[in-house]
């Protein structure tokens, strides 16, 4: 049982990456970006192929996050520049991908485990070297999700990143300060799904495999994260205990946390509540299914159907 929720809560941190790439583009940006479900796979698929090259895995990384942000701009040129709906876009971008990555790595590719990844490279083993591989695993996860969640953070403090929210806010206060709402918006779906792939790198390193179906259905997992993280965040801060919080100056930062906040504890939530179905004996082939049936869940409790996730 330990091993599972350890599994579990392994794959919710791991998944909060791909969260916070569909929570720039859904609720930063207001920018319905089907990309993200080929996205997804492409880093996984760079991955894999680097890999069984000998590339160092904290590389692959990099090559992985680098491959879905030149995926994200071209969502974001067909949009802007050839003045295609932003829905469209992404469905010529995420099929236009399905083929690419057919190309670059086949239907699916295994890790053999002589190769290194990141869970097992020189450097981790070094660092956590005494542990288990289940629970350097759980480490880097934390260490990943936690980074990229303080980076994000401090990104959209600059002035940039103000401007990428206001940009889904109010695209036509951007244009009056001068600045080019189309370019923040390009820049946003590169970010975007620049970590999506990450999120696809890293999954690929943790099961050693590659496949390229493994992308369908991840855009409904992290709009359902999204809006489980906000609901709740929501309900905490109007709660007494966050106005206590509110009212002690060193924990005060406790009482409103940050939007990249609610999308990992929602992706972490997400993934105990697919376990738990999974666990009173749904079958693992009903997982998609299972994912569709409790997104459904999630818009009915959130109520409006879903649109608080939109500039939270």
């Amino acid at each position: 049982m330990a091993d599972l929720i350890v599994s579990t809560l392994t794959q919710g941190l791991i998944f909060a990456l791909l969260s916070y790439g569909v929570y720039i583009t859904y609720s930063v940006l207001d920018f319905p970006d089907l990309t993200v479900d080929s996205s997804f796979p492409l880093g996984a698929a760079v991955t894999a192929i680097l890999l069984l090259q000998g590339v160092n895995p904290w590389v692959t990384l990099l090559c992985a996050a680098g491959a879905g942000a030149v995926a994200g701009l071209c969502t974001g040129l067909i949009h802007v520049k050839l003045k295609v709906r932003d829905l469209l876009a992404g469905i010529i971008t995420m099929t236009a991908l399905s083929s690419i990555n057919l190309v670059l790595a086949g239907s699916n590719v295994t890790v053999e485990r002589a190769v290194d990844t990141i869970f097992t490279s020189p450097l981790t083993m070094a660092l956590f070297g005494d542990l288990s591989l289940t629970a350097r695993k759980l480490i880097l996860s934390l260490v990943l999700a936690v980074v990229v969640k303080l980076i994000l953070d401090l990104y959209f403090r600059t002035k940039s990143g103000l401007l990428l929210r206001a940009t889904g806010d109010n695209g036509t206060l951007v244009t009056t300060l001068a600045q080019n709402k189309g370019n923040m918006k390009i820049l946003g779906v590169v970010i975007s799904n620049a970590l999506v792939a990450l999120c696809g790198a890293v999954v690929c390193q943790e099961q050693r495999s590659y496949s390229a179906v493994m992308g369908i259905g991840q855009v409904v997992f992290g709009l359902a994260t999204v809006i489980i993280g906000i609901s709740l965040i929501r309900f905490f801060t109007r709660s007494k205990a966050a106005q206590g919080l509110g009212k002690v100056p060193v924990l005060r930062f406790l009482a409103s946390p940050k939007g990249t906040m609610a999308v990992l504890l929602g992706s972490v939530i997400y993934k105990f509540c697919v376990q738990i179905a999974i666990s009173a004996g749904l079958p693992a082939n009903m997982l998609k299914f299972i994912t569709a049936a409790l997104f459904l869940v999630v818009l009915v409790i959130a109520g409006r159907k879903g649109e608080e996730i939109i500039h939270a």
